[in-house]
């Protein structure tokens, strides 16, 4: 019997994968769901997964949070600039505890990728490589989610800002990424490396064509110079980090940095993934 566990369990992706497994044949009982704060898995623990709390930022927590697993689903943390040493706060636990296999959610062309997230996902991808567990390799693409996030506010002004001109993206559906990464935790070897795109390749354009389409109201791409689209984000509410991450992320795109002709999500799922239209529809419900 194989124990698996996923950490961030109550978070978008995390969640996603729990349900993933279980939808791929895992019982629930086979399953630890590692979370921050117990109060919010009682979903999980209604489905018969176990629950244990497990902190990146304190390390006490994550040994015993992972006794016992087997196969370990690593969800990068979200807090960038600390997400380094709460990397490797997980991964000393993960051998600690003697866990098999560790499958981590890492960025598109994490090694080569100019994104100001990559560095973090780079800085893990070396620790995974040093410390001696074995690893797979999930490098995610462009999550749908991120544009549909900024879809109500395009719509509502009839235009979708952005710093990508005209380069293309390959989102993906979270759901779809989670789906994969169930499959790869399920049956992939150690030393599987996946780069992980949607097999829609939209301009910004595009984007703002499908706002269009779905909500019937007229949208347009507006691209501008990086340093005002990331003085329009502040401008809009949204924290000088984040807008940073943001307009920074755009100014990859541009590069190419948010698209690839690999079919690895594709492949792994044995299906085509959600496209994204629905992905900004159901957003728009």
């Amino acid at each position: 019997m194989t124990t698996y566990a996923v950490t961030g369990a109550t978070g978008g992706l995390g969640g996603a994968a729990v349900a993933a497994l279980i939808r791929r044949g895992v019982a629930a009982s086979d399953i630890v769901a590692i979370v921050r704060d117990t109060t919010k898995a009682g979903s999980l623990a209604e489905a018969g997964v176990v629950v244990r709390t497990g902190d990146y930022e304190k390390p006490d927590t994550l040994t015993g949070a992972l006794a016992g697993v087997d196969k370990l689903l690593f969800v990068s943390g979200s807090e960038v600039g600390r997400r380094t040493a709460q990397h490797t706060n997980v991964i000393e636990a993960a051998k600690a505890a003697g866990v098999g296999l560790v499958a981590y959610t890492s960025l598109l062309g994490a090694p080569t990728s100019p994104l100001m997230l990559a560095a973090e996902h780079r800085e893990t991808e070396k620790l995974l490589t040093e410390s001696g567990l074995d690893v797979i390799l999930l490098r995610n693409g462009w999550y749908s989610e991120n544009y549909a996030g900024s879809a109500p506010a395009a719509i509502d002004g009839g235009v979708f800002y952005g710093s990508a001109g005209t380069a293309t993206v390959a989102p993906a559906a979270r759901d779809d990424y989670a789906d994969a990464a169930a499959v790869a935790l399920i049956g992939s070897p150690a030393g599987a490396v996946y780069e992980l795109v949607g097999s829609e390749h939209l301009t910004y354009d595009d984007i703002a064509a499908t706002f269009a389409e779905v909500s019937g109201k007229d949208v347009v791409y507006q691209d501008l110079p990086v340093a005002d689209y990331a003085a329009a984000l502040v401008g809009a509410g949204l924290p000088e980090v984040a807008a940073q991450v943001i307009s920074d992320s755009d100014a990859g795109a541009a590069d190419g940095a948010l698209d690839s002709s690999s079919t690895d999500l594709a492949d792994l799922r044995g299906t085509a993934g959600t496209p994204f239209a629905q992905v900004i529809g159901a957003a728009l419900i």
